[in-house]
């Protein structure tokens, strides 16, 4: 079978597609995509049309995340290729009146090599706003190494992705896309599942934004304003986002940045989580990470067990929630020849574990980070050291705590307090910066009319009918304050 996508040299000239280019069809979907049949035909920024496909290939072998040529030719952002996709909840229900495009686009991984990464990009079927366009870039908790759990796959209709949390988050993406946002959901791990890797989350995700402003049917001026928001592993890739922004990207004019329960210190999660119930996750980083730290992947090498490589081999496979439930109570002490803390202390883990940490660098940008003091799976310690971090550094930063949720209970009553504050910070509201501690995000101002609005999303989204919930305007017809 030929390619749609064949891997071809890039051209040393001026590399940025054209809107043509990109995608001759309406925003809509109204016209026909182009089709390429022949290798070579294909030029930079072709448009393909997938929803006809009913069981969408895995990333690992989807030519749409191919690398063309020598990406170091483009600047960031760049579109090299895009597609139209469905969107199905639980890859089941497909999402009628949503409109998705995915974007592969030329990125920098963690050692500044020029990489592909994607982004799914999810507007209304019927736009209707009566404000300028805005955009959100929302991340994943996507915790896993597999293909399977990166959102460009587990968003799609027909993807075989049980156990992914992107999928239950399709929830929160469509009923903002309802709002009228245009939503960008970069795969910030990367095609190598790079979980819990530092920075190169943050690149795909400003990237994922530079592509998605300049992919030609949005209609989006350069100064469309974005939001960034995520919770747990979506929380610590918007971290980094924040993070590296003013100097990865200063151009892009970000509002804020919405941090739930964000990982700030991998290295002590590992220690706190590791022979306890949740002890998958921090085995998943550890696979993850294989790849990225030749020295980890030596330590890991030499001193593993046949049966511990067997294991952290096994994960690559795994959604989410079998690698948690194949593992909890998992020791690494078992399954390695030297004590643990021996490895936990020397030079080349406790390198990493340095690197990993968030908070060397405050965020420009106004910041909400959101905790749950009972959460099991990530310590509120942690957090608050991550805080204390930011405003050592000057960052202009709310920290709202919960005195009676878990983790995961914690992102659902947070959800209205998330999206208020983000909102207005579109509407140029002042921050109100702090910390407090309340007894529950339920009780938070405005939570019920939030939670109404939020439920009555979900529940479109289940039975895979949306409609828009903002009053009427074209959302694809800005205001000359945005042109």
């Amino acid at each position: 079978m030929t390619s749609r996508y064949p891997v071809t040299a890039l051209p040393e000239t001026d590399a940025r597609p054209t809107p043509e280019a990109v995608d001759p069809a309406a925003p809509d979907g109204s016209a026909e995509a182009p089709v390429y049949p022949n290798p070579g035909d294909e030029p930079l920024g072709a448009h393909t049309d997938d929803r006809g496909v009913r069981r969408p290939p895995r990333p690992l072998h989807d030519p749409f995340y191919d690398t063309p040529g020598d990406l170091s030719l483009l600047d960031p952002g760049t579109i090299v290729r895009s597609r139209r996709v469905r969107l199905g909840f639980l890859g089941l229900v497909p999402q009628r009146n949503l409109i998705a495009h995915q974007l592969a686009f030329r990125s920098t991984d963690l050692h500044g090599r020029p990489e592909l990464a994607v982004t799914t990009v999810v507007t209304a079927g019927r736009p209707a706003t009566a404000r300028p366009p805005r955009m959100i870039a929302y991340q994943c908790a996507i915790d896993a190494v597999a293909d399977a759990c990166f959102p460009s796959y587990a968003l799609r209709a027909g993807a075989r992705a049980w156990g992914s949390f992107p999928q239950l988050e399709l929830l929160v993406i469509a009923a903002l896309a309802a709002r009228g946002y245009v939503v960008t959901v970069a795969d910030h791990e990367g095609r190598g599942g790079r979980f819990a890797a530092p920075r190169e989350p943050g690149h795909r995700v400003l990237d994922g934004i530079r592509a998605t402003l300049a992919f030609a049917p949005l209609r989006l001026a350069a100064a469309t304003p974005v939001g960034l928001i995520g919770y747990s592993g979506g929380g610590m890739a918007s971290a980094w986002t924040a993070e590296l922004a003013p100097a990865y990207a200063p151009e892009l004019p970000i509002v804020g940045a919405v941090l739930g329960s964000p990982v700030g210190d991998p290295g002590q999660a590992f220690r706190k989580l590791n022979g306890g119930l949740f002890a998958g996750l921090p085995a998943l980083v550890v696979s993850g990470l294989r790849e990225v730290y030749p020295g980890l992947d030596d330590v890991i090498s030499r001193y593993g067990t046949t049966e511990g490589l067997r294991r952290l081999d096994a994960l690559r496979e795994m959604t989410t929630v079998k690698a948690v439930a194949h593992c909890a109570y998992d020791d690494f002490g078992d399954y390695i020849d030297v004590p643990l803390d021996d490895i936990l202390a020397g030079e080349e883990v406790s390198a990493v574990f340095d690197d990993l940490r968030l908070g060397v660098t405050a965020p420009a940008c106004p910041v909400l980070v959101v905790q749950a003091e009972r959460d099991r799976t990530i310590d509120v310690a942690d957090v608050d050291a991550l805080v204390g971090r930011y405003l050592d550094g000057g960052a202009d930063l709310r920290y709202l705590r919960d005195r009676s949720s878990g983790h995961n209970s914690a992102m659902i009553l947070a959800l209205p307090t998330m999206l208020g504050w983000l909102e207005r910070r579109f509407d140029t509201a002042m921050a109100t910066p702090g910390r407090h501690t309340t007894r529950s995000f339920l009780f938070a101002p405005r939570a019920r009319r939030g939670f109404s609005a939020l439920l009555h999303a979900s529940a479109r989204t289940v039975i895979g009918r949306h409609r828009s919930t903002a009053p009427t305007r074209n959302r694809t017809a800005p205001s000359p304050e945005y042109r």
